[in-house]
């Protein structure tokens, strides 16, 4: 546990400050907005260089979205207007980028043009799901209501993005390492060794031999080694971009076995999160696979949703369109038909979604205990070639002398 100094304000605009201990700096975010306070700044004591938990510049992230609808909630709720709070959160904001982007929000609603259309100004900021919940909350009069929703969204959906990401930097990362020690004894060991080799003279043992000619066939060709390389990546990066290629990219990622499932049963969460948030908001059905097929980089997963779409229009039921697309699991679908039978259909996709992001955490911990020992013994096998091939020589120094 550490301790952070906060600065909050309530309802009133009443400064409160304290400390209080927590894993980390979002805790203290959650326990702000669930106490209706307004978070200014959180910092951990006895550092002085974070100062607050938003990034000075940058892109503007999920967490930093689900800060921005908490707060302006909080401050809506509290019965000042959108304007005087958009510009309180502005001055408060760390995240110059950001900061500058509320503010011309502002400007734009005091101009006399509504929130929705300056939200739709900066769609590189605010994705579709964003503007569409907005205007709906707009059309409703239940603006803090949305904008609460959309904190609940954005924070579960960074949570499920770091989480995935998380799982793919682990191999990467083992992988670089194992190139980096590659390359060490490429350029430091073996050439030393092959200096004393050439000192002693004689034969050495065959394993050595094979070794060296194999190091010798990748030094002496590097550059072309390289060059060919370069090459297939370059083609392969214009293949994945012409429409034939994405397509096969899409499958092929899904196809990739433990990988292929953490990012299914990922967009599986995010579809019933996303559906479900646009749905309480009032946003219809046939809008809400829009704006999640233009989430969506995957063309498998695009064309699941667009045959989805397809069968409602043509008056399907919702889960009878969704298994016409054969990507959806029979467990979603039989949870959308209850949901459709019952008239409940975001509350179930709610929990459903909540079960699926359950389901990525174990695959996450499946794979990397799999995978960890798979790597491990990877690098030693290489370490312990390397060691052999340049060791052995020594063991049979008689022979190399005679």
């Amino acid at each position: 546990m550490n301790e952070y100094k906060y600065v909050v304000k309530d309802r009133s605009g009443l400064r409160h400050e304290g400390t209080r201990q927590a894993v980390c700096q979002h805790d203290i975010l959650m326990w702000a907005r669930d106490n209706d306070f307004l978070p200014i700044t959180v910092e951990e004591v006895g550092l002085t260089k974070k100062k607050t938990p938003f990034r000075r510049h940058g892109r503007v992230g999920s967490a930093d979205i689900a800060n921005f609808c908490w707060q302006l909630a909080t401050m809506m709720k509290g019965g000042i207007s959108i304007t005087d709070a958009l510009d309180t959160i502005a001055d408060d904001m760390k995240n110059v980028k950001f900061s500058i982007i509320i503010r011309k929000i502002s400007e734009g609603i005091k101009g006399g043009e509504s929130f929705s259309d300056r939200i739709a100004a900066f769609p590189n900021t605010f994705d579709k799901l964003f503007y569409g919940m907005i205007l709906a909350g707009e059309s409703s009069g239940s603006m803090p209501t949305v904008l609460n929703r959309l904190a609940n969204y954005y924070d579960s959906r960074d949570k499920l993005i770091r989480k995935v990401r998380g799982a793919m930097a682990y191999p990467l990362f083992v992988i670089g390492f194992m190139f980096v020690i590659i390359t060490v004894m490429a350029v430091f060991i073996i050439p030393r060794f092959r200096t004393i080799f050439n000192s002693i003279g004689g034969k050495l043992p065959a394993f050595t031999e094979a070794f060296l000619g194999v190091y010798d066939l990748i030094i002496n060709n590097a550059v072309y080694l390289l060059l060919i390389l370069a090459a297939v990546i370059t083609a392969l990066v214009w293949y994945c971009r012409t429409v034939k290629g994405h397509e096969k990219l899409g499958r092929f990622t899904l196809s990739l076995p433990l990988f292929g499932q953490i990012i299914l049963q990922a967009f599986m969460a995010m579809f019933c999160r996303t559906t479900s948030s646009l749905l309480s908001a009032g946003v219809s059905v046939l809008s809400s696979l829009d704006i999640l097929g233009e989430m969506s980089k995957n063309d498998v997963i695009k064309h699941a949703i667009l045959v989805t779409k397809d069968g409602i229009i043509k008056g399907s039921s919702i889960s009878f369109s969704m298994a016409a697309a054969k990507l959806f699991p029979n467990l979603l679908l039989k949870m959308v038909r209850v949901g459709e039978q019952s008239g409940s259909l975001p509350d179930v996709l709610e929990r459903t979604a909540e079960y699926y992001e359950r389901r990525v955490e174990a695959a996450i911990e499946t794979m990397t205990k799999m995978l960890e020992p798979i790597l491990v013994i990877s690098i030693g096998a290489i370490v312990l070639v390397v060691i052999i091939a340049l060791y052995l020589p020594i063991f049979y120094l008689s022979d190399i002398k005679g």
